[in-house]
């Protein structure tokens, strides 16, 4: 235990430091520890604390859990019971009231048991020996009921009456075993072994009356819940009461709350069976009268329908003779409509063709009224170059020059018009309606 001075006396405290002082003493002073305890006044807030006080004979201490905690607890906790809180003992300083932080809790007497359920729980949890999609469905309706309970229990005696009362023509074959005690969970193990080797019966219940977690510990045997799961018929686990659970409960195809429940659902109902069958005769008869109904009908139908050969066949000889008036009929009417479609196409025809001799006479008049306008058109033509001729030659340069004219260009071939752009000694070209010379200019004026 840790040691702590006392204060100087002359030191004054306000009352969030001495609650605090007070805190930090207690949390140094006391570690981890359990408490055991009577649950009241539980309240679990909307934050998802949970505040209750742990209570005995003699006196009472107020605890809180945080949601932190209390969310990994697999049981709900309910005033009036017993309990060991594993927690810290501290102080809620805002109000100075002494209290315990829970860190876990267990039921009381169940501590190291418990524990132990939970390992083996967890552990086969984590294999997948639970998983909803191995349990196998019941069988509808079985041929025979094991049973795998001791022969003394009150549970088999409530199991026999129960399926004698809903079903007694299903053959009941037990499986004797201890169910508490030592060697229980080995003998219950080989029991389940047992049925599954000899397949004598379709389902199979494993079954024992309520009790204490010591009482029913057999039935969390490791061993038992894999041969549960081994089983090639399912398997019923009934095991105590409602409330109680079992390693054998989570591992069998089926949980039932109570040895009676198994029983019911194992074998089906005879009155219901009989009322099935019943329904299921009356809607054969039903069915089966609808069939000799309808086919009564049919049979009346294709009575009035047969009749004599003779007649048949004179009933048929005259259809064919009908038959053969309407044929002819119809091929005479449609060789005439024919005939006169084809003669309205040949009168189209004939209106349709060329009349060659019009068109030849129209085409040579074309021809005439062409060469005609053409000639016509020849001669405007030819006037009207003769023209332009004309007009060309009066522009024509090399006539201008013929009149004796010439044309006077500079060393770059520019045309020279005016005096005032020569200067003497300039070289000059000087084209003349025929040839040409290149002179220099003298004397400009």
């Amino acid at each position: 235990m840790a040691r702590t001075s006392a204060p100087p006396r002359s030191e004054i405290f306000s009352v969030s430091a001495l609650n605090r002082s007070v805190r930090d003493l207690l949390e140094h002073r006391y570690p981890l520890l359990w408490v055991a305890g009577e649950i009241s006044n539980l309240l679990q807030a909307k934050s998802g604390h949970w505040y209750f006080s742990l209570k005995d004979q003699a006196a009472q201490v107020r605890c809180v859990m945080f949601r932190n905690r209390s969310a990994s607890l697999d049981w709900q906790p309910r005033d009036g019971m017993q309990i060991e809180a594993r927690a810290l003992i501290t102080m809620y300083e805002a109000r100075g009231e002494f209290q315990l932080n829970v860190e876990t809790m267990r039921l009381a007497g169940q501590g190291a048991l418990y524990e132990a359920f939970l390992r083996l729980r967890d552990k086969l949890a984590a294999e997948g020996l639970f998983e909803a999609s191995i349990k196998r469905p019941l069988p509808a309706y079985p041929r025979a009921i094991g049973i795998v309970t001791s022969l003394a229990a009150a549970a088999l005696r409530d199991i026999l009456s129960t399926l004698q009362r809903r079903n007694p023509s299903v053959p009941v074959i037990i499986y004797p075993s201890a169910v508490q005690g030592e060697g229980a969970g080995a003998q219950l193990t080989r029991a389940v072994q047992q049925a599954g080797e000899r397949k004598e019966c379709d389902v199979l219940i494993i079954a024992r009356g309520g009790g204490s977690i010591e009482d029913l510990w057999a039935f969390n045997d490791e061993a038992l819940a894999r041969a549960i799961r081994n089983c090639p018929m399912p398997v019923i686990s009934g095991v105590g009461h409602e409330t109680d659970f079992t390693i054998a409960d989570f591992a069998s195809d089926q949980r039932a709350p109570t040895p009676t429940a198994a029983a019911e659902l194992a074998a089906p109902s005879r009155s219901d069976l009989l009322r099935e069958v019943a329904n299921f005769a009356a809607a054969l008869q039903r069915g089966m009268a609808r069939q000799i109904d309808n086919r009564t009908q049919r049979l009346d139908l294709l009575t009035s329908r047969l009749g004599h050969p003779d007649r048949r066949i004179a009933a048929q000889a005259e259809l064919l003779a009908q038959l053969l008036l309407r044929l002819s009929s119809s091929t005479s009417h449609a060789l005439e409509g024919k005939s006169w479609r084809m003669a309205g196409l040949v009168q189209r025809s004939r209106a349709r063709l060329p009349q060659t001799m019009l068109l030849g006479l129209s085409v040579s008049q074309l021809v005439h009224r062409l060469c005609k306008n053409w000639s016509g058109r020849d001669e405007l033509l030819t006037a009207r170059l003769g023209r332009l001729n004309a007009s060309l030659a009066h522009l024509d340069p090399a006539a201008v020059l013929a009149r004796g004219y010439s044309v006077i260009r500079n060393t770059q071939g520019r045309v020279i018009t005016r005096g005032l752009e020569l200067a003497a000694g300039e070289l000059l070209e000087v084209t003349l309606a025929e040839g040409g010379a290149l002179v220099r200019v003298e004397r400009p004026h």
